[in-house]
């Protein structure tokens, strides 16, 4: 009898602790002209159609990308300042930094952080907002 309390005790105890963990998997950039977008990747090939490879395994997660840009001159990176979310929100603040040094010339890109997801927590309906960290918006999506 003991061993079943023990074992129903610990099956509360692991069901209540449901933590999420977001892998911020890669930054870098893409030569794929647009503005800037938030884009939810649910397959290989939604990710290949925006030029990024990644070991995202679609039958257990999905990719969530944000591009933006475009640039014509290198240095430019993308840095995420929080992520906040609720049920049905969430609330990514980022902005891009341009190069120190002023860049040279390239041919256009935009930058992209890729956030490798958990399909357990994946709500039809939720909002993805970006904003910069003043609150103006830079890219909006809903999960479908």
């Amino acid at each position: 009898m003991r061993r079943l309390a023990a074992l129903g005790a610990l099956l509360l105890l692991l069901t209540g602790c449901r933590e999420v963990r977001v892998k911020t998997y890669a930054q870098g950039t893409t030569n794929l002209a647009g503005p800037n977008q938030i884009a939810v990747i649910r397959s290989q090939r939604d990710l290949q159609a925006f030029g990024i490879r990644a070991p995202v395994r679609f039958n257990h997660e999905f990719g969530v990308l944000l591009l933006m840009g475009p640039h014509a001159d290198t240095g430019w990176h993308e840095t995420i300042e929080s992520i906040r979310a609720n049920e049905e929100r969430v609330r990514i603040v980022a902005f891009e930094r341009g190069p120190a040094d002023g860049g040279e010339p390239t041919a256009t890109y935009r930058t992209y952080t890729l956030w490798i997801v958990p399909n357990s927590v994946y709500r039809a309906g939720s909002v993805l907002d970006v904003v910069t960290p003043e609150g103006e918006p830079i890219a909006s999506t809903i999960l479908k």
